[in-house]
């Protein structure tokens, strides 16, 4: 009898690219980036004094925030980076408020942005703005590659390779799967609420307006300035192999990712904002999470290895 051979086992890295995104899952992430978009043009003249309350501004500062932090504190510290530790129900919160903010699913977020980090600024970054070259319109053409136009390109980052922790996580797993859910409660509640504070239908229309669609694309184009303009332009005070930069305008919007050269420089750190007057929102949330006990082995930085980091002057 011949025995039968099997095939030699792969050995090495999963693939990079695990094939490419479905046309459906295509079509919503277009209508997640243009939509809100959209409500960004139309906003000047709906504003232009008749479609802006004070009930519109507070629901949006609030949505603002915790789908902001959602995204920084949660999706990219927590569970990009494992900056810190939390505790069960609060790392299930936290992957529930970093889908608020309409910028995918979970694990599809994270397994992107490891992705990034593995080939920052090299063949592989799914956004770096430095992929086409460096003429005037190499430069241009990275900068909307960087900022946006990379979503529109169906390949589909290997969350088996890049984010393996997460898809052995139940919990997770069903967060990722409801994203569908967490869009539609992000739109809808603030209509809620707007209608409910002012009882009338207009106040509802108002917010969704504002709270939901505007203040999406909002924080869409802060997110994304951290892929394009902290890759371009900006202060470089410590060492890292790419070309990641801190830009001092976007601090408060970004609740401290755009000092991105010392997050570059050391990844796993808690707070990004190192240096004296760097606001650093996010790594404020961390520690209250640790004096309330609900974080633990949170990854502060130390004088000696931001001493160890530091760009020779």
């Amino acid at each position: 009898m011949t025995a039968t051979l099997e095939p030699p086992a792969t050995k090495g890295p999963k693939p990079v690219i695990n094939g490419q995104r479905p046309f459906s899952v295509q079509f919503a992430v277009y209508l997640g980036v243009l939509l809100p978009l959209l409500a960004i043009v139309v906003a000047v003249p709906f504003a232009w004094g008749w479609g802006l309350s004070w009930t519109d501004v507070v629901l949006f500062a609030i949505f603002y925030c915790i789908s902001g932090l959602g995204i920084t504190v949660s999706y990219h510290r927590y569970f990009t980076h494992g900056s810190f530790k939390a505790k069960r129900w609060l790392r299930v919160a936290l992957a529930i408020a970093g889908s608020l903010a309409v910028q995918g699913p979970v694990i599809t977020w994270v397994a992107d942005h490891r992705r990034h980090h593995a080939f920052s600024d090299r063949d592989g970054d799914p956004h770096s703005p430095w992929a086409f070259g460096t003429s005037p319109w190499a430069i241009a053409k990275g900068f909307w590659h960087a900022h946006m136009g990379w979503l529109f390109e169906r390949d589909q980052s290997n969350a088996e390779r890049f984010a393996p922790d997460l898809l052995k996580d139940p919990a997770i797993k069903k967060v990722d799967q409801l994203f569908w859910l967490w869009t539609l409660l992000t739109l809808t509640v603030p209509a809620l609420i707007g209608g409910l504070v002012t009882w009338s239908f207009w106040g509802a229309v108002t917010a969704f307006f504002w709270a939901g669609l505007v203040r999406v694309c909002v924080l869409h184009h802060v997110t994304w300035s951290v892929n394009s303009i902290c890759h371009m332009i900006g202060e470089r005070p410590f060492t890292a192999r790419d070309k990641s930069a801190n830009f001092w305008p976007l601090a408060i919007l970004s609740f401290g990712e755009s000092w991105h050269n010392l997050h570059h420089a050391d990844p796993t750190c808690a707070r990004h904002g190192v240096k004296r007057g760097q606001v650093d929102i996010s790594a404020r949330v961390i520690r209250t999470f640790e004096k309330l006990g609900w974080a633990t082995a949170v990854r502060w930085p130390t004088e000696r290895r931001l001493q160890r980091i530091a760009r020779e002057a």
